[in-house]
This record gives structure tokens, C-alpha cells and sequence, in this order.
């Protein structure tokens, strides 16, 4: 039943163990994908996540190839600044597979052009802001989708 939070390739400790508090929190599942850019054992990661990170459902993966091959036919919807449409469109339903790219590129074009039709952004109202926080994406897309399913 709970919604899947994917990072790709994380590279802010903080933001991941602010996420993996968040995704306790709402009972979700948390995917990290490697490479990372920090070490899980990294004091800040621990910091963010408190003492609640060994609680949190974590799954880890080798790469961006593993985690689409072991989930190839599942739900999935993608976030980006880029994206055409709503988070507030998205057909959320039980375990769909939210996914985020790393805080500084986001997603490569190859998965943007891939999954185009499955690529979402968080409305921003001023033009002096590209992006919200990796965290606080998170947050807004999860309550979302929390509120859609338990309505």
C-alpha cells in the first residue's frame, strides 16, 4: 500500500536523511539509487534523519539500470522543473513509484525522453527560483498523494 520515494543518485546528505525521516513519517518506502554523494554513514545524513533512520524501509540499487530493470513494469511518476504537467494530475494510487532526480542536473535527458509522458513538476509561482528543495518536493508530492488515496 505505501507510495515508493526513488532518489537517483542523491548527492546532499542532509536532503536524503530529511527524505528518509519523511518517508517514516508517511509510511513510504525509500529507494536510494548509487552512485551517492556523500556515504550513508555520513554524520549529516544521520543528523537530518535523527534516530529514526534504522526504522525507515530502505532499498538500495547499483545504479539507474538496476532499479528500472527490477521495477520495469511498475506505476512510476518522475519530478522535474521540466516537467509539462501537475503534480496535482498525477493518477496516484498504491505503490506508485515517485522519482527524483540528484539536486544538481536532475534527471538525464535519456530518462526525461523515456518517460516524458510520466513527467511531472511542482508549480512554481515567481520566475526568480529554478527549483525547490530536493526535500521539500519530496513533502509536497507525498502529502499529495497521501490526501488522493485516503480521500
Amino acid at each position: 500500500m505505501p507510495l515508493n520515494i526513488v532518489l537517483l543518485e542523491p548527492e546532499i546528505p542532509n536532503n536524503t536523511g530529511n527524505i528518509g525521516r519523511l518517508s517514516l513519517a508517511s509510511g513510504c518506502h525509500l529507494h536510494l539509487v548509487k552512485p551517492y554523494g556523500f556515504e550513508l554513514s555520513d554524520k549529516h545524513l544521520k543528523r537530518a534523519g535523527l534516530d529514526y533512520w534504522q526504522h525507515v524501509t530502505l532499498f538500495e540499487y547499483d545504479s539507474k539500470e538496476d532499479f528500472f530493470e527490477q521495477h520495469q513494469n511498475k506505476p512510476m511518476a518522475f519530478f522535474s522543473s521540466h516537467g509539462s504537467q501537475s503534480h496535482w494530475n498525477i493518477p496516484f494510487e498504491k505503490n506508485l513509484f515517485l522519482i527524483f532526480g540528484k539536486e544538481s542536473t536532475g534527471f538525464d535527458n535519456s530518462i526525461a525522453d523515456r518517460y516524458k509522458e510520466q513527467l511531472y513538476q511542482i508549480p512554481i509561482m515567481s520566475p526568480h527560483i529554478r527549483s525547490l528543495n530536493l526535500a521539500n518536493a519530496v513533502s509536497v508530492v507525498v502529502y499529495e498523494g497521501l490526501r488522493q488515496l485516503n480521500k
